[in-house]
């Protein structure tokens, strides 16, 4: 399950914090060996650490006031034993109060990371594709959305109510799959507004619709695979 859709108040309120980097942050002063940052919502309390302006929650408790088992008193706690066990271990000691080296992402989180923000990508590419789809076979024009680094366009077009055309554009600097993402969805869209397609056979049909970088796609049966596009640099 992608970390961003887990429903918990300090998930929460750590991005939404963290959301604007202008906004102020209260650093953890008990800690002096990483820049902890706090968050606060309700009883819960958590502590992130930013990596090249990207925001990671490294640990999470309860407010305890006056009790040991306190979030920030029991990081701290942490943190000091942390220190203690690495000092008897290393001949070089550490020079800090504090060690909170453990609590930071490793390559695995990383690895999560970038895996989850494809697929959320994904997500957001198929749901665009659809809603463009269905807004071309409204009124038969192209409609277009802008990405980061690409935009891409569908145009639905039906002949007297029986043939159906769909043209992809995309341009711009291009995502890997992209093509073939679009090319899955689009079908698939057209499918669930009622439209059958299929294969583009080689008449002149198709060559009399085709308008500079794009392809249009004739069909008739309950075949959603082959759209033609063309990627503009």
């Amino acid at each position: 399950m992608p970390l961003d859709e887990i429903d918990h108040p300090i998930l929460a309120k750590a991005g939404k914090q963290f959301a604007d980097s202008d906004t102020k942050h209260e650093r953890i002063r008990d800690i002096d060996d990483q820049v902890l940052f706090k968050v606060k919502v309700q009883r819960w309390r958590g502590a992130v650490w930013i990596d090249a302006d990207l925001p990671w929650l490294v640990a999470a408790g309860r407010r305890e006031d006056g009790s040991g088992n306190d979030f920030y008193a029991a990081l701290e706690a942490e943190g000091r034993a942390a220190r203690a066990r690495y000092n008897v271990a290393h001949a070089d000691a550490l020079r800090t109060e504090t060690s909170t080296a453990h609590l930071l992402p490793a390559r695995e989180d990383h690895v999560r990371y970038q895996a989850e923000a494809a697929v959320r990508f994904a997500r957001r590419l198929r749901v665009t594709l659809l809603d463009l789809a269905r807004a071309s076979l409204r009124d038969g024009r192209e409609h277009a959305v802008e990405f980061d680094t690409f935009t891409i366009g569908l145009q639905v077009r039906a002949d007297d109510g029986h043939e159906t055309y769909l043209a992809v554009r995309i341009t711009g600097s291009v995502p890997p799959n992209v093509t073939r993402s679009s090319c899955g969805t689009c079908p698939v869209a057209m499918s669930r507004a009622g439209i059958r397609s299929t294969r583009c056979p080689s008449g002149s049909s198709c060559r009399r619709n085709r308008h500079g970088p794009t392809s249009w796609i004739r069909g008739r049966r309950r075949r959603f695979w082959t759209i033609r596009t063309t990627t503009e640099p």
